[in-house]
């Protein structure tokens, strides 16, 4: 274990739709658990028990470069209506150094909710960055 470090955040792959998508950062991968509060009527104790209740997940945020000819986020967003909605099911992966996965999200039924363009600016020297914000219907964690 002494020899053992940390693994670097910066080497990750995102795949959805049967693809590898560049990202510059994917926030939002949080698991909680809400609490239920029980108290028997006939219970000695002057406190309230606390269970696990229901898994709740954060919505997911997506960031990479703007591309010219590329609206896939844009595209997959449009593709959602009320009466229709296309999910998918996404893996993000934290790679070694060998591109090998080391940890796996993988996200269930995930669908769009908000695409936010770059933001333009005159007097900055940066990349155009485009945002997606989805939210899913639960993540699992693999260790690799």
């Amino acid at each position: 274990m002494a020899n053992e470090y940390p693994v670097p955040k910066f080497h990750f792959q995102v795949e959805w739709g049967g693809s590898k998508v560049g990202f510059t950062e994917v926030t939002g991968l949080d698991v909680a658990r809400e609490v239920i509060e029980y108290r028997d009527g006939s219970s000695k104790e002057y406190s309230k028990l606390k269970m696990p209740g229901l898994t709740t997940y954060s919505n997911i945020t997506l960031k990479r470069g703007s591309f010219k000819k590329d609206n896939d986020f844009y595209n997959w967003w449009i593709a959602n209506k009320l009466e229709t909605v296309e999910r998918r099911d996404i893996t993000i992966s934290l790679l070694n150094e060998e591109h090998e996965p080391v940890i796996t999200w993988k996200v269930k039924n995930a669908w769009p909710l908000k695409v936010q363009p770059t933001d333009l600016k005159s007097d900055e020297n940066a990349i155009a960055i485009e945002t997606m914000e989805i939210a899913h219907e639960g993540l699992t964690i693999e260790n690799g």
